[in-house]
């Protein structure tokens, strides 16, 4: 169990350069809500369904995380800040970072499946802050979900997501991010969706004046050449 804990310290240590050693990260809001949160799913387990929401309402009050006690969560997860609402069906995987203010939320029971309402989460994936997470989908492994993004559809594996509604970034993950990338997404804006489409009507554009120019030239060299021909007799 030591060791446990130990390995999780050392994993948000990996991801959060600012604790200079585990026992400031002890301190860390996130991981005082996840202690408490293995607690309550324990006892919401054994169908102690108010002592389960209990422990909810003291993490939530001492924290500002609200963690429903039937949420499922794997080893090594981190929550860097508060804020944070994760739902009941909600299935998080290993290794998995949500920023402040990011929601896994839930829709109408009827439209679930099986009961099912909230996100499944898989491992590595990052949720950056303020990110919206709606509905019984599937985040892929090693995922990105952008700033403030709001995602109701399934994410495929590698996939970075931003916008609103999200959509898939035109420049594949795996050829820049290698590894854990801080908040999800590099900090430039010629990842964004909206300057990529930009800058693809600009190359466009470019491309269609070279014909244009090089049609002009055609026609005026083929202008010249019957007065070359007269003059030359």
């Amino acid at each position: 169990m030591f060791d446990g804990l130990i390995s999780y310290l050392d994993s948000i240590k990996a991801r959060d350069p600012a604790p200079r050693s585990r026992w400031e990260v002890l301190l860390y809001p996130g991981v005082l809500a996840l202690g408490l949160h293995r607690i309550a799913h324990w006892l919401f387990q054994a169908e102690l369904y108010f002592l389960a929401r209990l422990i909810n309402h003291i993490s939530r009050m001492l924290t500002a995380i609200d963690i429903h006690p039937g949420a499922q969560i794997g080893r090594n997860f981190f929550i860097d800040h508060g804020f944070v609402v994760i739902g009941e069906t909600a299935v998080i995987g290993n290794d998995v970072t949500i920023y402040q203010g990011a929601t896994l939320g839930g829709t109408n029971p009827t439209n679930g499946q099986g009961g099912k309402r909230h996100p499944t989460i898989g491992d590595g994936a990052i949720i950056s802050l303020g990110a919206a997470i709606l509905g019984p989908i599937m985040i892929g492994p090693r995922a990105r979900i952008g700033a403030n993004a709001v995602v109701t559809k399934d994410v495929a594996e590698g996939q970075v997501m931003v916008g609103i509604p999200a959509r898939p970034m035109l420049v594949d993950a795996k050829e820049y991010q290698k590894g854990f990338v801080p908040y999800g997404t590099p900090c430039s804006e010629r990842f964004d969706p909206q300057t990529q489409q930009l800058e693809i009507l600009r190359c466009e554009l470019e491309t269609l004046r070279g014909r244009i120019g090089k049609l002009i030239d055609e026609r005026d060299a083929a202008r010249s050449k019957p007065g070359e021909d007269r003059e030359s007799a």
